[in-house]
């Protein structure tokens, strides 16, 4: 099993979520892109980490 833990930062505010656009780490392409959060789980957070777990 692997594990990644990708960071996000805050790109857009809709209605009832808020999109989150990834942070690549240097030199790599984006694993997830962008995510969309519901707001009341996202609060007022600016940034998030996602931890992605590959199963073989």
């Amino acid at each position: 099993m692997s594990e990644t833990k990708i960071k996000f930062e805050l790109e857009k505010e809709n209605k009832n979520s808020v999109r989150y656009k990834e942070i690549p780490k240097d030199g790599m392409p984006p694993i997830l892109g962008s995510i969309y959060v519901q707001k009341w789980y996202a609060g007022n957070s600016k940034y998030l980490e996602v931890t992605v777990n590959k199963v073989d």
